[in-house]
This record gives C-alpha cells, sequence and structure tokens, in this order.
C-alpha cells in the first residue's frame, strides 16, 4: 500500500482516484469543494486543502488536470506542492500538456531530486470509468517501472514510450488520429442519412470490416441521434490540437486536415457547443 495524493477530481480523475483508493491510502486535492464531497461518499480516503502543505508525506502525487497553466500552478507556482514532495518520490501528470512544460517541469523536478512522469491517458471518461485507459509514459524508466502497478489500477494498456516528453508526444499523435477519424465517421454518417439504410444495419458491417475503430464502437449510434452531452469536450480538443499544431510549427510541419477539423470545432463552438463531446463534428 502507497500513500498517495490525487490532484484533479473531475470527470476522469474521479473514478480513476476512485481504482487507487481500493488499494491505497489515498489523498485528494480539487478545487471544487462539491466533486470532493462526492467522491468522499463514495470512497476511502482523505482530504487535502492545501497544496504547499502536504510535507513530504506522499510516494506519489498523481494528476489529471485541464492545461499548462494548471500544471504550473499545482507543482512550481508559490502555492504549488514540489517544494513539499519528498526525495525520490514519483509525480505522475496525466494531464495532456505542452512537451514544452514538460521539459521545463522535468529539469525542477530532477533538481529537487522528484521524479517526474508525463503519463497522459486515452479513452475518454468511459475508459477512466472502467478501469481500461491506455496511457503513454515519458520519463525515467525506473520510476515507470516503480509506478506500473499503480497505473494498473485504471490502465489496460500501459506503455513506457521513452524520454521525459515521450507521453505527450504521443498523446498528440493520438489526437490527431482521433481528429481525422471523427471528420471521415462524420461525412460518412451525413452521406447515409441521405439514403434509405438503417444505420443499425450499417454500423453491424461496416463495424466488421477495415472501417472498423474506437470512435465507430463508441460513437456512431449517437451521433446518428444527435447526442453529444456526454464524452470528451470541443474545448479540450481544441487545446490539445493548439498543443499539436505548435509542435509541428517547431518540426516545420504542416497538418492540413487537422487544421480543417480544427475549424470546424471552431464553428461548433461558435454555436455554443463548447462542452459537446468532440463526435459533435456531424
Amino acid at each position: 500500500m502507497h500513500k498517495v495524493l490525487f490532484i484533479g477530481i473531475g470527470n476522469m480523475g474521479f473514478p480513476m482516484a476512485g481504482y487507487l483508493s481500493k488499494t491505497n491510502d489515498v489523498s485528494i486535492y480539487n478545487r471544487s469543494k462539491e466533486k470532493v464531497d462526492k467522491w468522499l461518499s463514495i470512497y476511502q480516503g482523505n482530504l487535502v486543502q492545501n497544496l504547499s502543505g502536504i510535507n513530504k508525506e506522499y510516494d506519489f502525487v498523481i494528476s489529471c488536470i485541464g492545461n499548462d497553466n494548471d500544471l504550473e500552478d499545482i507543482t512550481i507556482s508559490e502555492t504549488g506542492c514540489l517544494n513539499q514532495l519528498k526525495e525520490n518520490s514519483v509525480f505522475i501528470d496525466h494531464s495532456t500538456v505542452s512537451p514544452k512544460l514538460v521539459s521545463k517541469l522535468e529539469k525542477e523536478f530532477s533538481q529537487r531530486k522528484v521524479n517526474f512522469l508525463d503519463a497522459p491517458i486515452s479513452g475518454g471518461q468511459s475508459g477512466a470509468e472502467n478501469g481500461t485507459l491506455s496511457i503513454m509514459v515519458g520519463g525515467n524508466k525506473q520510476a515507470f517501472i516503480k509506478s506500473e502497478e499503480l497505473l494498473k489500477s485504471y490502465g489496460k494498456k500501459i506503455k513506457f514510450m521513452g524520454n521525459s516528453g515521450s507521453g505527450q508526444l504521443t498523446k498528440i499523435i493520438n489526437q490527431i488520429c482521433i481528429a481525422g477519424l471523427i471528420q471521415g465517421l462524420s461525412e460518412a454518417i451525413y452521406f447515409m442519412k441521405q439514403t434509405d439504410l438503417t444505420p443499425e444495419d450499417v454500423l453491424e458491417v461496416i463495424s466488421s470490416g477495415a472501417a472498423q475503430s474506437w470512435q465507430m464502437e463508441n460513437r456512431f449510434s449517437t451521433m446518428v441521434n444527435n447526442e453529444f452531452d456526454f464524452g470528451f469536450a470541443v474545448d479540450l480538443m481544441r487545446k490539445d490540437l493548439s498543443i499539436a499544431f505548435n509542435q509541428a510549427q517547431e518540426y516545420g510541419i504542416d497538418l492540413e486536415v487537422t487544421k480543417i477539423v480544427d475549424d470546424f470545432y471552431s464553428e461548433i463552438q461558435t454555436m455554443g457547443g463548447n462542452k459537446f463531446d468532440t463526435s459533435s463534428l456531424v
């Protein structure tokens, strides 16, 4: 049993911290008190009120939050936790943030003899709830090995990708793929609706062939029914794609199709669909 602090009890972090609490001594930190109260009513754990006062008591600190600014705030700001982490402990970040920030944090953590792993996740809210997330990890390999059993609490596919930042680079590739897949699926559904075909029959046959994908299996029916009030928000997808575009610019390459899809997501935001699932492209 390890002493674990989980930061960020949102749609993803809530069930992830819950899985950890089954076999570990878990404390949680979250800005929203409502989420904290709900989590503590379901799972066994403790509440941390102040990150700058955790007093070097945790073996692992795990975060799952929004963006670069949020991650900097909880780690290296005046109210952050870095100065309160004990030597040789491991900080695992499941957020999708820029490789540039990961490089900065890895240096800051290393100076204080704390391991930092960038470990973004894929699989959506359902993956978190079912404990079947894919986790792509960058950083020190020994720290990864030390952390792997914890990650198995809510991860189905866990892969060490290489040096610090490798996890985030892999997640960028993942998001580029998803953007293209959803756009292709959206156009296919739009075409299908012009025909007399039965959606269930179409899904049954094409999901057994080369067109099969996670998006098709999990989003086809809801896309047909225009149901988008769940899942991975358009706002978050655009944040992730902006990271992809910035990194592509560093490489001197252009993500032409991904930019087209991003423009479509911008239109959805203009229509008020900021919190819609990414499948709302249809």
